[in-house]
């Protein structure tokens, strides 16, 4: 009477080992989905099957299913507390999940049953990192490491660890040798080198920057720091890399900039120029051809490029007494007036717009107006023009005979 029950419950539990192994064979294949659906029917026979739990949160993991992994892991543990593989696996998926502070008690617990072990170790130095607790990280990722030497991403996050503490001299090796050891992780030194530019220390950046002739942004940044340290034809190898690498608006006015900074406005003003067709309203732009062409005595096209720039900003008084310089210098009187009119608008006026304005009422023969500038710019200079006041007393005197005829 029992021999046919008796069977058929040796055949259930040989068809269940039969599909487990079918599960982990497909597993080992990384065959996700079909150890899915293999581990999704033994679950469904046996919702408390936590091994079957287990593995149907690999295969969602592999698959990328995040969300369903989760929630099977969390099943799996209020099953088997404590569970080492099933903390570790769902703490890694927390910080995936960018949940890095959910992740902690899972990884402390993780790394506390298993304490040489470096992958515990690691990844709760990471959930220290994303939660801002960087010198907690900094000790979990040196026991990463003291447990595995070989170990690139705890050495990266020992660097990181490091650096994000102002550490930037302990830093560095680490970063090195996580490189050394994965060398796709090199790119992370320009972490290191942002900080260190931060931090004023141009010279240590700019060894790391050099290292990355073939990546636009640290070549821009490199040209950045070289303007900043005043080596402008060092600069300008930079930006040109960066260009040649990828040619963005940002890039090519980086190098014009490096150009000017070099003396070679020529080079620099068609990239100013082709950006100004394209951004007819940037008020920068206009100011830096305006420059340039007031540089090579282009004074009437200059002036129009300041009164443009004026025009996007009628606050700048950096604009309209450029355009009162240009208009003067191109002989264009009345036209410098109005933008020197625009000044004492602004309540802006200095010395230097004194004089300009005496120097152009002079050459409009307004006698009187022209003596009361000169004698204005004279009670104002005090001794910092001294060619000027030459100037405006000469002319003064000649005006004061002018005006009482």
């Amino acid at each position: 009477m029992l021999f046919v029950p008796i069977l058929s419950i040796l055949f259930a539990l040989n068809s269940q080992a039969d599909a487990e192994n079918r599960g982990l064979q497909a597993l080992d294949k990384g065959d996700y989905a079909q150890a899915e659906q293999i581990f999704s029917g033994l679950v469904s026979q046996d919702p408390k099957d936590y091994g079957a739990l287990f593995n149907l949160a690999l295969a969602e993991t592999g698959l990328k299913k995040n969300d369903q992994a989760t929630e099977h892991y969390r099943k799996v543990l209020s099953l088997k507390p404590g569970l080492y593989e099933a903390e570790l696996n769902l703490g890694i998926l927390e910080l995936r999940n960018k949940h890095a502070a959910d992740a902690l008690p899972l990884l402390q617990d993780a790394a506390k049953q298993k304490p040489s072990a470096a992958p515990p170790r690691r990844y709760l130095a990471d959930a220290y990192l994303a939660t801002g607790d960087a010198a907690a990280a900094e000790e979990q990722y040196k026991q990463a490491v003291a447990a595995n030497s070989k170990l690139a991403a705890a050495e990266l996050g020992l660097g990181q660890s490091l650096e994000r503490q102002g550490k930037l001299d302990e830093a560095l090796p680490h970063f090195r040798r996580a490189s050394e050891l994965d060398p796709t992780l090199k790119s992370y030194e320009l972490e290191l080198a942002v900080s260190l530019s931060k931090a004023n220390r141009a010279d240590d950046a700019i060894a790391i920057l050099k290292d990355f002739p073939k990546d636009a942004g640290a070549c821009e940044e490199l040209g950045r720091l070289y303007l900043a340290t005043n080596h402008p034809a060092d600069a300008v190898n930079a930006f040109q890399q960066a260009v040649a690498i990828s040619s963005t608006p940002a890039n090519r006015l980086a190098l014009a900039t490096a150009y000017l900074k070099n003396n070679q406005p020529d080079l620099a003003e068609p990239i100013l120029q082709a950006a100004l067709a394209a951004n007819p309203e940037d008020y920068d732009l206009h100011m830096a051809v305006g420059r340039i062409q007031r540089d090579k005595h282009q004074y009437p096209a200059a002036a129009n490029q300041f009164v443009e720039a004026a025009r996007i900003k009628p606050e700048s008084v950096e604009a309209w007494n450029e355009a009162a310089t240009a208009y003067v210098l191109a002989e264009q009187y009345p036209q410098a007036l109005a933008a020197l009119d625009k000044v004492h608008n602004l309540g802006a006026e200095n010395a230097g717009d004194f004089y300009f304005r005496a120097i152009v009422l002079d050459k409009l023969h307004q006698v009187k107006p022209a003596l009361a500038s000169y004698q204005h710019f004279l009670a104002v200079s005090g001794g910092k023009f001294p060619d000027q006041e030459f100037i405006a007393r000469q002319r003064s005197k000649i005006l004061e005979k002018e005006a009482n005829r």
